[in-house]
């Protein structure tokens, strides 16, 4: 599969990258800055690296052409939270995303959610509802971006089949093991390892288990 990589300079897209390689999957990771990414990805002949920013809607649409799938690990940064930007970059982003989808009709998308993102199947939890506030409170417009990220992609065409990964707090663990499900439903927690997030992006790919769907994914 050939394979569209946002946000791959991050510690969760690389690890997305890195996974999908494994798998053999063809890549086009575009990022902005193509200096952050390992040697080791760069030089791998299944990658191509283009640059460019996500207001650029010409090199968006030279990335994505022929593809199969576009995969996200876009997000805000956390050491950034309290600074983020007020006018809700990434919603906006993903607005220009879904609209180079449809102008090439690729039809498959799987993204980075956080439990911010409401869901009618989760339940109350007292932990997500402290997590959640925390963020609301003291990093507002990252949390506002994110929430913005969730309707604009909920929003988009029927014939988009999007899959929001929800996490929790994210750690750097190495085991690749997680529990889909939604908030409150006693089998999800509070965390989850970036390369089980990887790992649930791939798998999603190939099973097509949550479409249309935003569960929430932890550590088991």
């Amino acid at each position: 599969m050939r394979i569209l990589v946002l946000g791959g300079t991050g510690p969760s897209g690389i690890l997305i990258i890195e996974q999908a390689l494994a798998l053999h999957h063809a890549l086009v990771v575009y990022v902005r800055s193509p200096q952050k990414l390992p040697a080791t990805i760069t030089a791998n002949p299944a990658v191509s690296v283009v640059e460019g920013q996500l207001t650029d809607k010409d090199k968006l649409l030279d990335a994505m052409n022929g593809v199969h799938a576009v995969v996200s690990a876009l997000g805000p940064a956390v050491k950034n939270g309290p600074f983020h930007p007020a006018n809700t970059p990434l919603a906006h982003a993903y607005t220009l995303i879904l609209d180079t989808m449809k102008k090439l009709d690729v039809k498959r998308l799987i993204l980075l959610g956080t439990a911010s993102m409401k869901d009618e199947n989760d339940k109350f939890s007292l932990q997500f509802t402290v997590l959640v506030g925390g963020v609301a409170l003291f990093a507002h417009n990252a949390y506002k971006d994110v929430v913005a990220i969730g309707q604009t992609v909920r929003a988009a065409d029927e014939d988009v089949i999007w899959t929001i990964a929800r996490v929790p707090l994210l750690t750097e663990k190495p085991e690749k093991d997680f529990v889909a499900g939604y908030i409150g439903d006693d089998k999800t927690g509070t965390r989850l390892s970036r390369a089980a997030f990887a790992a649930f992006v791939l798998k999603e790919l190939e099973t097509n288990e949550w479409c249309r769907k935003a569960p929430l994914i932890s550590s088991p």
